[in-house]
């Protein structure tokens, strides 16, 4: 018997959810990098940050990611601290590959990949903007706002934001995956009901008819959110997404007309299945 496209939907969902367990290695790191760190720069603070936090991670593609508050005064240029963060981690593990990755250092251990994101604090904090300069963020307003939203819909909104990573991963599509947490959480907060095939379709045709635009912080604290690191990078992103808007709409209007087996193929399109 064929497989619905909604449950077809859900199984790769599912598949894709990372189990309780699967961070531990990379969150077992965190005391050793706060130790160095603060030993050499001095830490204000240093939490848990990103998809993981946020309970929209992908199985064999998030890491674990910490915001960490330095002490002293911000530097005129975020390369300063980088650089600073970058020399210190790569002096106290000298095995492992350490590399800048705006606005994070990433380390990249045996056993796991943990992803450090330097500020200075100031009503919010300051990071490195992937594109050029610092941007303001307030991430833990950010997860407020992604999990009242999800709340509304019942844990669907976290749900789509992980489908539309997969379809970034899978489809090695260069925007953020911040920016599409946010258009996710964004869209399913105008929403009265949550449809999957639905609203993965209006999701994506909404960041197709703004061209991947930077959206204004939906908390209306911090900067604006880019979606790509580059125009280059933008524009490979729009002409993967027009594709993916495609896909989307044509195995929603099969599920419609009950064809589930030509539905379920678009997504394998989609998603690169």
């Amino acid at each position: 018997m064929t497989q619905t496209v909604t449950s077809w939907l859900a199984d790769l969902t599912s598949l894709y959810t990372p189990t309780s367990s699967e961070f531990d290695a990379a969150r077992s790191h965190r005391a050793s990098i706060e130790a160095r760190l603060d030993y050499s720069l001095g830490v204000r603070e240093m939490f848990e940050i990103g998809s993981l936090k946020h309970g929209t991670g992908v199985w064999r593609y998030s890491d674990a990611d910490f915001l960490v508050a330095l002490k002293g005064v911000q530097p005129q240029s975020p390369w300063t601290m980088l650089n600073k963060v970058k020399q210190s981690l790569q002096d106290r593990f000298t095995s492992t590959t350490v590399v800048v990755r705006r606005p994070a250092v990433v380390c990249q251990f045996s056993d796991a990949t943990v992803e450090i994101v330097p500020a200075y604090e100031s009503s919010g904090y300051w990071i490195a903007d992937p594109a050029d300069g610092w941007m303001k963020t307030h991430p833990k307003d950010h997860n407020n706002y992604v999990n009242r939203v999800n709340n509304k819909h019942n844990g669907n909104v976290k749900r789509l934001a992980r489908q539309i990573k997969v379809w970034k991963y899978q489809r090695n599509v260069p925007v953020s995956s911040c920016y599409l947490e946010m258009r996710a959480t964004q869209h399913m907060d105008g929403e009265n009901t949550y449809s999957p095939l639905w609203d993965l379709y209006l999701a994506l045709k909404k960041m197709s008819d703004i061209e991947l635009a930077s959206m204004n912080d939906p908390t209306g604290l911090g900067s604006r959110f880019g979606s790509c690191s580059s125009e280059s990078n933008r524009q490979d992103a729009l002409s993967k997404l027009e594709r993916a808007v495609s896909r989307a709409r044509k195995a929603k209007d099969y599920a419609e007309e009950n064809d589930h087996e030509s539905g379920v193929e678009q997504l394998k399109l989609l998603f690169n299945r």
